[in-house]
């Protein structure tokens, strides 16, 4: 049988369960690589499997009845998707597409339920997630209303490296454009500016990091407030502290 404890499950949600539970968890846990570009939940269909990522980032997507499509919010380590089900929503109201490759433990949907009704303790662990995934969504609505393209990007590029271990994002044009629902054109004007100011080095299909508290500056009250209100973040908070500018 599988055997997990907190400090090797690297999924912050997982490791916040005491060894015990974690361990009564671990049959019904598979752990499962998934590509960039993955679809793991489709519009409308069951949903099947509950994903815990220990690494990469899950994109929801929202999609217009025309097919038109926005980013709603992103998870990674700190959380689980889809997050429709922990409010028992069979069927996927959103797309999940991995955004970054990811490998991620795996727990079929009914054992999912059956951990919810047993273990009190990883019931609430499940709704702190889901708060923290509502309170991130609303802070995107709020910022794609009232912030430029440039600061949305900003916080979005954010976002994405507090959930990874490299100052390298492998994202392209094309994929920034649907997340921010912007044109392209808009993004290579944003990409360009950010690398103007030296935050950034945009290469194709990859984005590096080099100058992180320029950018949190920059984003100003786009980014954090949701962070700040989650308590599944504060192992992802210690980055600022720590990292170090990537040399011209």
């Amino acid at each position: 049988m599988l055997q997990l404890n907190p400090q090797s499950s690297r999924n912050y949600l997982l490791s916040a369960l005491p060894a015990a539970e974690l361990n009564m968890l671990s049959d019904a846990l598979e752990l499962v690589e998934l590509p960039h570009g993955a679809m793991v939940c489709k519009l409308n269909s069951l949903s099947d499997l509950v994903y815990f990522p220990t690494s990469g980032i899950g994109s929801v997507v929202a999609v217009s009845p025309k097919g038109k499509r926005a980013e709603a919010g992103l998870i990674g380590r700190e959380g689980f998707f889809p997050p429709w089900i922990a409010g028992g929503i069979a069927r996927n109201i959103n797309e999940i597409t991995i955004q970054i490759e990811s490998s991620c433990w795996v727990m079929p949907v009914p054992r999912f339920h059956r951990a919810m009704t047993e273990s009190t303790v990883f019931q609430h662990l499940i709704q702190t997630a889901t708060m923290a995934y509502a309170t991130q969504v609303t802070s995107t609505a709020l910022s794609n209303a009232i912030h430029s393209v440039e600061e949305r990007l900003t916080r979005w590029l954010l976002m994405c490296h507090d959930r990874v271990d490299t100052n390298e994002i492998a994202l392209t044009h094309e994929f920034i454009a649907i997340m921010l629902a912007v044109r392209r054109p808009s993004v290579t004007t944003a990409l360009h500016m950010l690398e103007g100011r030296g935050f950034i080095r945009s290469e194709r299909g990859l984005i590096t990091i080099r100058n992180r508290p320029a950018m949190e500056s920059f984003a100003a009250d786009a980014y954090g407030e949701a962070e700040r209100h989650s308590y599944i973040f504060e192992g992802m908070g210690a980055r600022t502290e720590t990292l170090e500018l990537v040399k011209h």
